[in-house]
């Protein structure tokens, strides 16, 4: 099962953005599988809570919200886009072998919500502007 190393990864990067960022929490991350990336989403969100759990202090309690990319191939002769999963990697317009994949394999962070530490100080900040 690679997903949890990939959950261990994507959690590595975002932990490493929160801090540079002087994140407090991270609440939710949102994340592109490509449809023949390889990767099963249900086995990554399996993985996500233990991993965030165990792996991360600003993490603890983060979401995951899992976008599917759809794989495209484009055909070098009739130039055009199908639908890779459906077809394979015969065009289907013209029947070429002249083919590549142009989406759905890859793995891409999307999205990241989070709690910043000075938003509790920036929102006292305020409260005490509009007693005066």
């Amino acid at each position: 099962m690679h997903e949890l190393g990939i959950v261990f990864n994507i959690i590595k990067e975002v932990d490493s953005i929160a801090e540079q960022n002087k994140v407090k929490e991270v609440k939710e991350v949102t994340l592109e599988i490509g449809e023949v990336s390889g990767v099963i989403p249900t086995y990554l969100t399996d993985c996500w809570k233990w991993a965030c759990l165990h792996r991360s202090k600003l993490m603890k309690n983060c979401e995951l919200k899992v976008i599917e990319l759809k794989a495209k191939s484009f055909c070098e002769d009739c130039e055009t886009a199908y639908d890779t999963v459906k077809h394979g990697r015969k065009c289907p317009n013209c029947g070429s072998a002249k083919t590549y994949l142009i989406t759905g394999k890859e793995t891409n962070i999307k999205d990241i919500k989070v709690v910043y530490e000075e938003e509790e100080n920036v929102n006292e900040k305020s409260e005490s502007k509009t007693d005066k």
